[in-house]
């Protein structure tokens, strides 16, 4: 029953972005110039694809685990994670103002390999410290 509790930040994510994907270009055009106050260089919302997915490839990492350690966990986090964009890209194409952006899902998948990757690098090199026949190297 514990691991089931580990999806749970990977499904909120996965919220967040439908709710945010589910905003209609006006309102987002109109949330963009409180959003360039903090982030004074944002021309568009464009690099949240990275950053959400990011996010959520770091959420699904933790929900795999042991298993995010190895390349098919890897492999599978991206997976997940592009599968995921693909359905938010179709979803995106109900919102009034919006539209599936094949370029969207690119940045979206390497916002979840990039995480995936850090995740299995860390993971990795924690690992190897972590036994008994590290030396140090």
């Amino acid at each position: 029953m514990k691991s089931k509790w580990r999806y749970v930040p990977a499904v909120v994510c996965m919220v967040a972005i439908f709710i945010s994907s589910s905003r209609s270009g006006d309102q987002l055009d109109s949330v963009l110039p409180w959003v360039q106050k903090w982030l004074p260089g944002l021309a568009d919302f464009n690099p949240m694809h990275y950053v959400a997915y990011f996010i959520l490839g770091l959420t699904v990492a933790f929900a795999l685990g042991k298993r995010a350690a190895t390349w098919s966990g890897c492999l599978l986090n991206v997976i997940i994670c592009v599968l995921y964009g693909l359905s938010d890209e179709w979803h995106q194409s109900f919102v009034p103002m919006r539209s599936p952006d094949p370029l969207d899902l690119l940045h979206d998948g390497m916002g979840a390999a990039a995480a995936a990757l850090i995740v299995l690098l860390v993971l990795t090199v924690r690992n190897r410290r972590g036994s008994r026949n590290y030396t140090g190297r």
